[in-house]
């Protein structure tokens, strides 16, 4: 079978609809054609992308793989064919939740005096790597270092971390915390875009109980809903406020570092002068 771009197109329409049937409809396909080309792909490819059963349909692990490079392949292609984008080519630049903390809005400002001709589209994607390794962004801005193969991380600054604690409980009370104080309640992880996890405090010493979202607005409202308690960057505070959630310091917590991050190989001419400018604000330049 020779691969094209239909395929992944194909492809991708199952991922994101996780049904044959409705990536057909969505296709205007029949359900025949999209399963033999499901089918097509596995059998040059020698895996196995997705269990389905009549109900339902899941990717395995290498289907999320080839998902995410089959992503980007087709970005790739659509951008390369799009005039537009031609003429005045954007830099994507995403991040997961805090873009690029207190020097978000210099960077911004910055970037439109020094290359007005390149749109700068600052994108928040609930993903690792901020949409990176699916190719839905040129760069990113990362909190804690990511080991998706393929990427190239420049460290920029570090960042203390806080507590984020209902706003009406015990611990917001406090001008400042701990990491010991914080274990007698859940730990709300973020487990798709997050920095936290149990492995924060000493082996046996962290929260007993964990509570997942997916998402940073899922992990405010959980939060503010008395569920559990979260820890994140200084950044957060100021970028997404929120009435139940109170922000304290906490102090003997490591602190999260910054990372400017782009693909290996040959990206967008813009990248480097991203590069330049974020170094220059994060060193107080």
């Amino acid at each position: 079978m020779s691969i094209e771009l239909r395929h992944l197109r194909c492809f991708l329409a199952i991922a994101e609809e996780s049904s044959v049937t409705r990536a057909a409809a969505r296709l205007h396909l029949t359900q025949p054609a999209v399963s033999r080309t499901l089918a097509a792909l596995e059998k040059h490819l020698g895996v196995r992308l997705a269990e389905r059963s009549t109900h339902h349909l899941a990717l395995t692990a290498e289907g999320r793989a080839f998902r995410d490079r089959a992503a980007s392949a087709v970005a790739a292609f659509d951008d390369a064919l799009d005039s537009e984008r031609l003429r005045r080519r954007p830099l994507r630049l995403g991040h997961p939740w805090s873009a690029f903390g207190p020097y978000t809005t210099p960077l911004l400002r910055r970037w439109e005096r020094e290359r007005p001709e390149t749109p700068l589209e600052l994108l928040r994607i609930d993903d690792r790597t901020a949409g990176l390794a699916r190719g839905e962004v040129e760069a990113a801005l990362l909190r804690g270092p990511v080991e998706t193969p393929g990427l190239v991380m420049e460290f920029l600054f570090t960042e203390a971390r806080i507590a984020a604690v209902p706003a009406d409980g015990p611990l917001a009370a406090r001008t400042s915390l701990t990491l010991a104080d914080l274990v007698t309640e859940p730990l709300i992880v973020n487990r798709v875009s997050g920095t936290t996890s149990p492995a924060l405090w000493p082996p046996g010493a962290g929260p007993a109980t964990t509570v997942t979202v997916t998402n940073t607005d899922d992990w405010l409202t959980t939060i503010a809903a008395a569920r559990g308690i979260g820890v994140t960057g200084t950044s957060t505070a100021a970028v997404h406020p929120h009435p139940g959630v109170a922000y304290r310091p906490l102090p003997d917590a490591p602190p999260l570092q910054v990372f400017l991050v782009r693909r290996e190989g040959a990206g967008h001419p813009a990248i480097p002068h991203l590069a330049a400018l974020a170094r220059e604000l994060a060193s107080g330049a």
